[in-house]
């Protein structure tokens, strides 16, 4: 069949040909020693320092210091260090979260940066700081909108072993009077991400505003962030704040730590914590708590990480650190850190059902996406498919997602659904796709592969653990007759 831009597509034809997937699936990745491509040598650099220094992205990108705001670590940005190398004190560094950041520095055990405004929040781009590159992101009080791809970047990083640091404010508390508050925004990022839609942390903010309240912590002994090496925790402070409302059928792992004044079990919560995938998440319903009353002349602060009424200090840092070690499976930048391994699927939008390629990166030669619900191409499964080439004619389709696989798992498996048809003879090879893994091809299928209904292959990816790898299908047309590549349901998971 030859592919028509942007219409529908004329029937199949009957494609004969013999099929050589089973000497393509033993195919294995090169060790990853043989990796050249810039994000993966980022991750391996990094990977020798983790076990020593845990890396934490403060958010300034989202209108954290609007209206009387001032929730940053420093004002030099992104390296708080450039305004002082040897914080002392909380005025070593100017920003009302100052405490904040000069007690991990001084820890020797945090690496800090902070992503400045203007910029975009990002996963799996090899950007100095993009999310790929630390253990935890600190997100506090946003009063920016997440574009699409931004909730995306943050979703897909606690999904492969990211720490999220969560801070909302009351309700109506639009610093910047865009028509969003932090509420809003945070339960947008739960309710419309691309990558997980159905209350993936199993809390939502509730819209309140409560004026003052002194929420104490729950009775457990064993809790990490309770009774972590910063101090024991006993209770928060709100000061013009909100609480969470749980949903453990959504997510069983979701825990209130701290409550309201004469609450409990799933309303009221205060400060909570959750998973997903392999990472973990902390949520805080104000921001008074952290701030420590010092920051940018001009604005009025607060100081609530030294007020009597709590142990916020103690509570903030150590649910910092709790965040960043991770649940066992490696850290957000795919580098290590842990021995255990939570089972999970890595790829984002890996049937394409979301009817777009989020979550993917894709190039065109002939300018016609490759996301397709036509019956000409049908899906394996669900109603969209990916449909590279079947053009007859010069083009190239590509489509590629870059994943972070942690360490300490048994297995690591590539698998997709895969169909060709083609008009091109069966015994010469002139149209193909390159399936590769950094750049190191797995396998190569041509119009001699053609067969009718999908195939499943699969590949073994152990090679690149503890990485970040960036998976590409690349499909090349000539001149003549079309041939049709057709993916559905890529999937990497570990176990």
């Amino acid at each position: 069949m030859t592919r028509a831009p942007k219409a529908v597509r004329p029937s199949a034809l009957a494609a004969a040909g013999l099929l050589l997937a089973a000497a393509a699936a033993t195919v294995q990745p090169h060790p990853a020693a043989a990796a050249t491509t810039g994000t993966t040598a980022t991750t391996v650099t990094t990977a020798t320092t983790v076990t020593t220094s845990k890396r934490v992205l403060f958010d300034n990108s989202k209108g954290e210091t609007a209206g009387n705001a001032d929730w940053i670590i420093s004002t030099s940005q992104p390296d708080p260090l450039t305004q002082n190398a040897n914080p002392s004190t909380e005025t070593s560094w100017t920003g009302a979260v100052s405490a904040w950041g000069v007690a991990l520095q001084r820890t020797g055990n945090y690496s800090l940066k902070t992503l400045p405004a203007g910029s975009t929040i990002t996963y799996g781009t090899g950007g100095a700081l993009d999310l790929a590159n630390f253990d935890e992101f600190v997100l506090p009080e946003p009063n920016i909108r997440l574009s699409a791809a931004e909730k995306t970047a943050v979703m897909t990083f606690v999904q492969h072993g990211g720490g999220l640091f969560l801070i909302s404010d009351h309700t109506q508390s639009d610093r910047n009077n865009d028509g969003w508050d932090s509420p809003a925004i945070i339960n947008d990022l739960l309710t419309s991400n691309g990558v997980d839609n159905t209350d993936p942390f199993g809390f939502s903010v509730d819209l309140l505003n409560i004026t003052t309240d002194n929420p104490r912590a729950i009775t457990d002994t064993t809790d990490p962030v309770l009774n972590g090496s910063f101090g024991k925790v006993t209770g928060s402070i709100i000061r013009n704040g909100t609480t969470f409302t749980l949903k453990p059928a959504d997510n069983p792992s979701v825990k209130g730590l701290l409550y309201r004044t004469g609450y409990s079990g799933t309303t009221g919560a205060a400060f909570a914590t959750s998973t997903f995938g392999s990472g973990r998440v902390a949520i805080w319903g104000d921001s008074s708590p952290i701030d420590d009353g010092t920051g940018q002349s001009g604005n009025t602060l607060y100081d609530g990480w030294n007020d009597p009424a709590g142990t916020d200090a103690a509570l903030a840092l150590n649910a910092t650190a709790w965040l960043a070690q991770n649940s066992g499976t490696g850290t957000g930048g795919g580098t290590g850190g842990g021995t255990g391994c939570t089972a999970a699927q890595l790829i984002t939008n890996p049937g394409f059902e979301t009817g777009s390629t989020s979550g993917w990166t894709e190039t065109n030669s002939n300018g016609t996406s490759t996301i397709n619900s036509s019956s000409s191409e049908p899906a394996h499964s669900g109603s969209y498919d990916a449909w590279l080439d079947g053009y007859g004619a010069a083009t190239t389709d590509t489509l590629a997602q870059t994943v972070t696989l942690p360490t300490g798992c048994a297995a690591y498996t590539l698998s997709f659904w895969l169909h060709i048809d083609s008009a091109a003879s069966t015994t010469s090879a002139f149209d193909t796709l390159t399936v590769t893994a950094n750049g190191t091809t797995l396998a190569s299928y041509s119009n001699t592969n053609a067969a009718a209904g999908y195939q499943q292959r699969t590949f073994d990816l152990a090679a690149y653990a503890g990485q970040s790898v960036t998976l590409k299908f690349t499909g090349t047309e000539d001149y003549t007759k079309q041939t049709s590549f057709v993916l559905d349901d890529v999937n990497v998971n570990v176990s």
